[in-house]
């Protein structure tokens, strides 16, 4: 497009010295700056090695922590692109001059005319599209963000890569939390919380009867079937959470079914939100096919959303987003 561009990638965590095969699946590793100052010489332009790691630490990793020991599922990906990318690393571009700030996010961003307003859509490859972890970013920041890659497919994009001899065409798709090196996020979470907060106790069926003993409250996610150890005639699953006896509770799998969610911190792409109940689709995680629903305001950042038909296992601490077609309307934290 003609502009003057400057290569930046973000310093996030120190990964431990023996851990380079899980290293090579996340999207933030020593590995992948390495990758991106190759791609940033064979197309010749500067490359900077931002050291955001105490910013990470705080936004995103004590964030993550906290919430799993108050016994939610949190996203980490939403917090880091609000907090890290889109707030400290877009006020920083403003410090350089830039004008805008263009990331890999699989996104579109539009501006229409007759609103003067810009316009968060899904990427022309749903199977790929990011909206989801960006369902808070608001007009202004609308206004200094490109998303090069949100008309493209993944394919295409690698096509593209190959065709302009970058060595990085054929790299694996990150998929894992890039700072829980392997995978394991309750051994993550054990390493970094004084042994005395894990506190066990007991697994519950809804009626009170103890089934079992669980060793943390953040070691169990609502849905959660796998690793109860409680043996029972039937399928168990997790549907909540009682955080002042300290009780994991179990049930059978129709116990995981809502229609209707609470949201907390409501934002709009638009900045305003609606006057009236509107009908929409709704992402309850990133994995989620939209569902239709109505959203109706119940304070100022407060909703409550009804689907349509009930949706399995509506975790809180996970984003629920709303969409009219394509387009992004906003979203907010599930709360209960």
């Amino acid at each position: 497009l003609g502009a003057e561009v400057i290569g930046i990638t973000l310093k996030l965590f120190d990964y431990p010295q023996d851990c380079d095969a899980v290293r090579k699946k996340s999207c933030c590793s020593t590995e992948d700056v390495y990758d991106a100052r190759r791609v940033a010489e064979k197309v010749d332009i500067p490359f900077y090695v931002l050291d955001y790691k105490e910013l990470f630490k705080e936004c995103v990793i004590d964030n993550f922590i906290d919430e799993y020991m108050k016994g939610r599922t949190p996203n980490p990906c939403i917090i880091c692109n609000e907090k890290i990318k889109f707030h400290y690393l877009l006020k920083q571009c403003d410090e350089l001059g830039a004008d805008y700030l263009a990331t890999g996010h699989y996104a579109r961003n539009d501006y229409e005319e007759a609103t003067g307003l810009y316009r968060l859509r899904m990427g022309i490859d749903h199977t790929k599209d990011q909206t989801y972890f960006l369902f808070n970013l608001t007009q202004e920041q609308l206004k200094k963000i490109i998303f090069p890659l949100g008309g493209y497919t993944k394919e295409r994009v690698r096509q593209l890569a190959e065709e302009h001899g970058l060595k990085v065409a054929n790299k694996p798709d990150s998929q894992e939390i890039c700072f829980v090196t392997d995978n394991d996020y309750q051994n993550f979470i054990q390493n970094n919380v004084a042994p005395n907060l894990l506190r066990p106790g007991n697994i519950v069926e809804e009626s009170g009867n103890i089934l079992g003993r669980h060793k943390g409250i953040y070691a169990y996610t609502i849905g959660q079937r796998k690793g109860l150890g409680i043996a029972h005639p039937h399928p168990l699953y997790v549907l909540g959470f009682d955080k002042t006896k300290n009780e994991v509770i179990v049930g059978k799998d129709a116990g995981l079914f809502r229609r209707e969610i609470f949201l907390e911190d409501v934002s709009f792409t638009s900045g305003t939100a609606p006057a009236a109940l509107v009908e929409c689709s709704a992402k309850i995680r990133y994995a989620h096919s939209p569902a239709k629903a109505t959203l109706e305001m119940t304070g100022e950042s407060s909703a409550v959303l009804r689907f349509s038909e009930p949706q399995r296992a509506v975790t809180p601490g996970q984003a629920a987003v709303f969409y009219i077609d394509d387009e992004v309307m906003g979203g907010g934290w599930i709360e209960r």
